[in-house]
């Protein structure tokens, strides 16, 4: 990617006041720390860039986005790097690997964590448990109890990071499995309701891990017609303390974050971008001093 061009795909973004100040104020003041959160879902084993026939001809590709990633990452070395699930299923890298090089190569870009989504369960969840030694990143996960599987104590239900002195609270949200996975596929994982999960977890991130930035990692899709579906947008209007909801699984090609406002009626942000790793989502945080944020985000074309 030409700089002229990734310059143009950056401030193309949206800006969002978030605590009371604006963007512009935290951008002139010193004392200012931005947190930089990088994210991709559905990328669906596609390891090279897409073909000359395909509708993103020649777009994506696991060593452009490693080249991007790093130089963000010089840019700014507050970054944290997520992704929203199905890693798996959607070229014969998978079908022949079995999810190996998938994350052998997420954990050579550094991610910091990942959910899972649907397919990710396609090789059965011991076709999973088998490739964890290969990623070198953990997986969250708060709705999906994996107490009775060979998932126990494999994942968590949420993550605490440090970036700059800011405390960063991540937790993942999965879709039903029921109807979309084969009760074969992922056992006895059980389904817990997305809604009252997250509020859960926003009261512990909250209140009990004092974070300062809350992210929810969303394999449940960014809205559906049938309004009493859990998505992104209906999860997004009924919460509160959350910053940001990653979504995946509808393949959602967003160039900006969709703001929303919360059941406070404080703005929050949703953002998916797309699938097949043709986009890279950028949302910049700006804490002051006094730790009150706005925000800033676009997607990037890999």
């Amino acid at each position: 990617m030409k700089r002229r061009d990734f310059i143009q795909q950056v401030s193309a973004g949206g800006a969002l006041a978030m605590g009371g100040f604006g963007l512009q104020s935290f951008m002139t003041t010193p004392k200012t720390t931005k947190i930089t959160i990088l994210h991709t879902n559905d990328v669906h084993s596609h390891i090279d860039p897409l073909g000359p026939n395909k509708r993103n001809a020649n777009k994506g590709g696991v060593a452009r986005r490693a080249s991007l990633i790093e130089s963000i990452r010089k840019e700014n070395p507050n970054t944290v790097l997520l992704d929203a699930g199905d890693i798996f299923q959607g070229t014969p890298y998978f079908n022949y690997y079995g999810g190996e090089l998938e994350f052998k190569l997420m954990s050579m870009l550094k991610y910091d964590l990942a959910t899972l989504g649907n397919h990710d369960f396609d090789n059965g969840i011991d076709g999973l448990y088998a490739q964890l030694p290969h990623a070198k990143f953990e997986f969250v996960s708060a709705n999906y109890d994996f107490s009775n599987t060979i998932m126990d104590t494999h994942v968590k239900p949420f993550k605490v990071l440090k970036r700059g002195g800011i405390k960063i609270g991540v937790f993942g949200l999965g879709i039903q499995l029921k109807g979309l996975v084969e009760k074969s596929l992922f056992k006895e994982t059980k389904y817990l309701d997305p809604k009252e999960t997250a509020q859960d977890m926003s009261r512990i991130l909250k209140t009990e891990e004092k974070c300062d930035l809350i992210i929810c990692l969303s394999h449940l899709g960014y809205n559906y017609r049938q309004k009493d579906k859990p998505s992104d947008l209906t999860l997004a209007a009924s919460s509160k303390d959350i910053d940001l909801i990653i979504g995946g699984h509808s393949h959602t090609f967003l160039k900006k974050p969709t703001v929303v406002k919360n059941i406070e009626g404080n703005n929050m942000l949703v953002n998916q971008v797309g699938a097949y790793g043709i986009n890279l989502g950028k949302i910049d945080f700006y804490f002051d001093t006094n730790k009150n944020k706005s925000a800033k985000g676009t997607s990037i074309i890999v």
